[in-house]
């Protein structure tokens, strides 16, 4: 290489160099005036929920003394701060937090606000396909463990397989919330529940009482991750549609209310998951009977049974009241259809 195209090679490497540093001093900048507007935003958000807070406080006196004209104007202020309330949410998405307590104790006081509205989508995105793929391999490793490894080693794997995957998702959760995502609590505390009942699982000593009931919790594995992977694919269709009608956050992982469409795929699904619910009942009834064994020393097998009754009769409950709610809203559906049926032949 000559040495004036070296040095031609040198000044223009050197030219970017200083554009380079030239950009990166205004990106300083920019995220000095972001990180300020940040602060800003959320001392706003706090004082405007300080000031509304008393403002509700005060309209409730005033509601018991106060004449039908004025109680109207308070109930129409009243829906305005709750209107209100639900935008500092949406706000409050794009904003730095403090993490809740779990978070705090797994990650530290790390911000994992995500403030792109592309970066929170394939963020839910990947947690979905993650959840998709380990039901998979999750029901992969039950048929193994159960038809071809019976060994304790395996069983472990496995069972730890299980814990690891049920902290991944309450974590995963955790962020989304902290990113807007409407996550009902139910559906964290089932999987926070899921996974201490996996952690006793895996601590369960060798011995008669385990092998007793290894191909019942096994057989019962393989059926949860059949059924989570139709799941799945109700949810994200259900979903998916909803988001298409704009009636849905793209963040949102599960599906609350109803609209008469739904019904088709929840009657084929209904079954299994009900199945599933006689079947965890059937767990519970096994572990009480080998915790009543003269022969059970293990403290595992009672702190397991006392969580399936817990799975079993919240999983049951909140499916019958989904139920329910898809009944009353298909009736009301119905009757309001027959209504304007019966007004246009009037007309």
């Amino acid at each position: 290489m000559s040495k004036p195209r070296f040095q031609a090679e040198w000044e223009e490497i050197d030219e970017e160099y200083q554009q380079l540093q030239e950009t990166h001093k205004i990106y300083r900048q920019k995220l000095e005036e972001l990180t300020s507007l940040q602060a800003t935003c959320s001392n706003a958000i706090s004082k405007q929920r300080k000031c509304l807070k008393d403002l509700r406080h005060s309209l409730t006196k005033c509601a018991q003394t106060c004449d039908e004209k004025e109680l109207k104007l308070i109930t129409d202020i009243k829906t305005q701060i709750k209107d209100k309330e639900n935008v500092f949410f949406d706000m409050e998405a794009y904003l730095p937090k403090k993490n809740g307590l779990y978070l705090n104790l797994v990650l530290g006081n790390v911000n994992v606000t995500l403030l792109s509205n592309q970066a929170k989508f394939a963020y839910k995105d990947e947690y979905e396909k993650f959840k998709l793929y380990m039901t998979i391999i999750l029901m992969f490793g039950a048929i193994t463990c159960l038809f071809f490894l019976n060994c304790r080693v395996t069983d472990e794997i496995f069972n730890f397989l299980l814990v690891w995957y049920y902290c991944t998702l309450t974590i995963r959760e955790s962020i989304l919330i902290n990113n807007g995502s409407r996550i009902k609590g139910w559906w964290v505390s089932h999987h926070y529940v899921s996974t201490f009942l996996s952690g006793v699982m895996l601590t369960w000593p060798e011995g008669a009482m385990y092998q007793m009931f290894r191909s019942q919790f096994l057989a019962f594995s393989i059926y949860q991750s059949f059924v989570q992977f139709l799941q799945y694919y109700y949810q994200s269709g259900c979903l998916y549609r909803l988001r298409a009608l704009g009636e849905r956050n793209q963040l949102d992982l599960t599906v609350e209310g109803f609209q008469s469409w739904m019904w088709r795929g929840l009657t084929f699904l209904l079954p299994f998951l009900f199945f599933g619910h006689f079947w965890q009942l059937y767990n519970s009834v096994t572990l009480f009977r080998l915790a009543s064994h003269e022969d059970c020393k293990e403290w595992q097998v009672r702190i397991a049974f006392a969580v399936q009754v817990l799975k079993c009769q919240t999983d049951m409950l909140k499916q019958s009241s989904k139920i329910i709610l898809c009944k009353r809203k298909m009736f009301e559906m119905l009757l309001l259809d027959l209504i304007c049926t019966f007004l246009m032949y009037i007309w």
